[in-house]
């Protein structure tokens, strides 16, 4: 027992009731597990043993509103994992994982709470029921229909077992990614730093510094490190170490996930097969607007025939530049060296360096682009509130105010990458939207990035990448922060998966918008906005690339499915992966290098039978934002529509259904091939 009072016990009695940080420690966390676990059995058994005739109300919104404890804890703990995490608290969310797994399994497994569900479901049109609540029965049935409520017997107690492992197997997966990730560092000295710009040089020499190695220079797999070496350095040997150092991680060693993820994706397998399945893929797509893996492999074929002949002219082209640049015939594209060969290109093609926009991507300049964005768009106002506790000091808290006055949530932002963070950017949240007798619960969200910090002498400058990356997370944030829903099971970004990147890539649009970016981009020295030839020249740049990019991400959508889709087990996972990626790779296989053991997003994540979903959002985003095109980028109207048949109603109907109550139609692939400049079919072609 912890010697101070549990602030997880009782609502936080702070701003907004945020979470107190604090007055949190790591030892209050599995404390407060255990007693939201034993508060939400007590909830449950309430359901079961009512004596009333089972009702929408009596059983599917009791279980709904059950485990309020319990959430508040998690709500907490799950963030702090991601972006402020310890080998304490890791090993704290691994104990939690099994306790947890299995709370939730029993809930799925209990008799007579789905015998409650499935009576309420069997007479679901004897109740006046909205469309919200429609939703939530159907939810709630197939949650218990689809996760083995039916099993009997030795099949229930196997699954009970399965679930727990799956559990403990995905919390070590992602905690091997980011212990083994603090152990990847390259020193360099002066001589090795040619082609890199000043901004990477001078934070290698503050990394190198905070560990009391002056005259050094310190490089790691942070993200805007690893990608501006990748570049920018005039090393190739470099690239190439650097290259496989962050495509090397967690294949051998003390965090090797080869093992790790054979058995994730085998238990997974064995799950589906319990609950009737061909494979887990086919049980995970039963509630997403695909519907089963031949659309998803329909989707990802379709996109690959359309853009792989461009892909084969782009590295045709790239193969040309990289030999007139060198000297030499150049026949073969490394993978560690295209990202400096196409950067080149791009730069030759469009006379402009991305470095030459940074200095005009001052952070603060971005932060008030982005936020009057959305003020524009949809007239909501952002206020730092510092009565707000944030968890670290590069955390900032914003009070969201609608165009009324109406307070809408807090969005925490959190820029800097740390040792305690890890890689990547997501949008996340300490409380979702929901309403109930006591009145509207306003959502707490969180974006989490790892830009470029600032050095002794020059702010933090991003680069177009980075403030794109910007835009997509904040469209996930106006997701959550615009939910206005019954439930927080279907509030804000809690929809189908492959409905869920809506919002954020169609925000990404606006980055191709000379009008959204005159409005903030200004030299961090000079104040002067960016010049409208060099804008010009960056906003035609933006194709560049398109078909590689397409393919890379097919690629990842590949792999997961082929993971997710096995009927055995898996023996070699790097034949495996080649294999998946033999139709879109563009690269010879390279020894020791495989990225299955650092997907997190499919392993750890909520990605499994899923990362396709990147694709097929986007199809949707491009589709969407011609919206935009056809009635004026920053129309309002326009962007009311998308609030008001989207972003507010998170999962509370069928994606479909608001999609085409936004559009006015079902989205056409179109859109997207033209907006990459790709040839298209003469036909119109819809997913």
């Amino acid at each position: 027992m912890t010697q101070t009072i549990n602030p997880f016990f009782s609502e936080f009695e702070t701003e907004h009731n945020t979470p107190p940080f604090s007055k949190i420690c790591n030892g209050h966390y599995l404390e407060a597990i255990d007693r939201g676990i034993q508060l939400a059995e007590s909830d449950i058994k309430n359901i079961v043993s009512c004596e009333d005739e089972p009702t929408f109300e009596n059983t599917i919104v009791a279980l709904e509103r059950s485990g309020s404890d319990l959430d508040r804890v998690l709500n907490v703990m799950y963030p702090m994992l991601s972006a402020m995490s310890d080998d304490e608290l890791m090993e704290i969310s691994l104990e939690a994982s099994a306790k947890l797994s299995e709370h939730s399994t029993g809930i799925i497994l209990n008799r007579g709470l789905w015998e409650r569900v499935r009576y309420v479901y069997d007479r679901r049109h004897t109740f006046s029921l909205d469309a919200e609540d429609s939703m939530l029965l159907q939810k709630t049935y197939e949650s218990f229909s689809m996760h083995g409520a039916e099993l009997e017997g030795e099949d229930r107690e196997l699954y009970r077992k399965l679930k727990s492992r799956l559990s403990e197997l995905t919390t070590t997966f992602g905690q091997n990614v980011l212990k083994e990730l603090n152990t990847c560092e390259m020193w360099l000295g002066e001589g090795d730093l040619e082609g890199l710009p000043e901004s990477s040089v001078e934070a290698a020499a503050l990394a190198a510094s905070a560990k009391n190695r002056s005259g050094e220079y310190l490089f790691t797999l942070d993200q805007p490190v690893y990608s501006a070496f990748m570049k920018y350095s005039c090393r190739s040997d470099l690239r190439e170490r650097m290259w496989r150092m962050y495509n090397g991680r967690n294949m051998s060693g003390e965090f090797s996930n080869l093992p790790v993820m054979a058995e994730i994706a085998d238990t997974r397998r064995r799950i589906a097969g319990l609950l009737g399945y061909e494979n887990y893929a086919s049980q995970a797509l039963k509630r997403t607007m695909a519907g089963n893996p031949v659309a998803v492999y329909g989707l990802l074929d379709k996109l690959r025939d359309a853009y792989k002949p461009a892909m084969e002219s782009e590295f045709a082209d790239l193969k040309n530049f990289a030999s007139d640049f060198e000297g030499r015939r150049i026949e073969v594209i490394h993978p560690w060296d295209y990202s400096y060969y196409s950067n080149k290109l791009k730069d030759a093609t469009f006379k402009f360096s991305e470095e030459e926009l940074r200095p005009y991507f001052e952070l603060g300049n971005v932060v008030a682009g982005v936020f009057g964005l959305a003020h524009r768009l949809y007239g909501i106002s952002f206020r730092e509130n510092k009565k707000v506790e944030v968890y670290h000091d590069d955390v900032k808290a914003y009070d969201v105010v609608d165009g009324d006055g109406a307070f809408l949530g807090v969005i925490y932002t959190d820029f800097f990458p740390r040792e305690s963070k890890r890689p990547g950017a997501w949008m996340t949240g300490f409380r979702d939207e929901y309403i109930d007798c006591s009145g509207m619960h306003r959502p707490l969200v969180s974006i989490v990035m790892n830009f470029t910090k600032p050095t002794s002498d020059k702010p933090s400058l991003l680069t177009p990448n980075e403030v794109t990356t910007f835009l997509h997370e904040f469209g996930h944030a106006l997701h959550g922060l615009f939910a206005s829903t019954k439930y927080a099971s279907m509030s804000g970004t809690a929809v189908y998966r492959d409905f869920v990147e809506l919002p954020s890539q169609l925000n990404e649009n606006f980055m191709r918008s000379a009008e959204f970016l005159d409005s903030f981009a200004r030299h961090y020295q000079t104040g002067e906005p960016i010049p409208s030839d060099l804008l010009d020249r960056f906003i035609a740049s933006s194709q560049f690339g398109a078909a590689y990019a397409c393919m890379r991400q097919l690629g990842f959508g590949y792999v997961d499915m082929a993971w997710h889709t096995i009927t055995k087990p898996v023996d070699d996972p790097v034949a495996f992966e080649l294999e998946a990626m033999s139709g879109v790779s563009m690269f010879a296989p390279e020894e020791g290098a495989l990225f299955s053991p650092q997907f997190s997003h499919i392993f750890a994540g909520g990605y499994a039978a899923g990362y396709y979903s990147y694709k097929w959002a986007e199809v949707l985003d491009a589709d969407a934002f011609s919206m935009f095109e056809e009635n004026g980028i920053l129309d309002s109207e326009t962007a009311r529509s998308f609030r008001a048949n989207i972003l507010s109603r998170g999962g509370t109907e069928n994606p479909d259904v608001l999609y085409r109550r936004f559009r006015g139609k079902d989205p056409e692939i179109n859109a997207l091939l033209t907006r990459d400049g790709i040839s298209r079919a003469e036909s119109t072609d819809c997913i």
